[in-house]
C-alpha cells in the first residue's frame, strides 16, 4: 500500500492527493470524505439518495488535500464490486476548487492507483453523470451504454481500456 500511496501522490494546484485503503483512513478522514460527498450528491445535486451504499470499506480511496482539507475524493472498487472492470466513482470536488483542474488532476490521480493496484492496461468503468461525458471523454474514457436514470439524474456507462 506504501508504494500505491507513493506512485499517486502528486502536487497539483496546491492540492496532494494521496490514496487511502479504507482500514488506513483516519476517522476525521473519513468523516470529512464523507462530508464532502453529501454536500455535493445530496444537498448541492438536491438528490436524496444512500451515499452510504457498504462499498467503501472494499474500496481504495483518493483523497485530495488542500492545507489538510479534503477538497477532492474518489472511490475505487476492484472488478466485480460494482461493475465488471475496476471501477471509479464518487468522484466529487469541493465547489472552492472547482475551475481549476481539481477534477481532471482527482482522475489522473485514480487512474495512477488504478494502475498501481491492479497493473498497466487495466480497463477502468465508471457510470457519469452525462453532462459530465465530454469531460471523461477528454480522459480516454467511451460511452458503453444509453443514457439512464441513476437517483433521478442522467447517467452514461464508460469505459477506459
Amino acid at each position: 500500500m506504501d508504494e500505491i500511496r507513493r506512485l499517486v501522490a502528486k502536487e497539483t494546484m496546491s492540492i496532494s492527493f494521496v490514496c487511502l485503503s479504507f482500514d488506513d483512513l483516519t476517522s476525521q478522514q473519513l468523516y470529512d470524505m464523507l462530508q464532502l460527498r453529501s454536500e455535493v450528491f445530496v444537498v448541492e445535486q438536491d438528490c436524496a439518495y444512500l451515499d452510504l451504499d457498504g462499498q467503501d470499506a472494499a474500496g481504495l480511496h483518493i483523497l485530495g488535500l488542500r492545507d489538510d482539507v479534503i477538497v477532492a475524493t474518489a472511490r475505487i472498487l476492484a472488478p466485480g464490486e460494482r461493475h465488471e472492470a475496476v471501477s471509479i466513482g464518487r468522484v466529487v470536488t469541493a465547489e472552492s476548487v472547482r475551475g481549476e483542474g481539481a477534477g481532471r488532476a482527482l482522475m489522473h490521480a485514480a487512474m495512477r492507483a488504478v494502475t498501481a493496484h491492479f497493473g498497466e492496461g487495466t480497463a477502468i468503468a465508471l457510470s457519469a453523470q452525462s453532462y459530465l461525458l465530454p469531460f471523461y471523454t477528454s480522459l480516454g474514457f467511451k460511452a458503453t451504454s444509453e443514457e439512464y436514470l441513476e437517483d433521478d439524474i442522467p447517467h452514461t456507462d464508460m469505459i477506459r481500456s
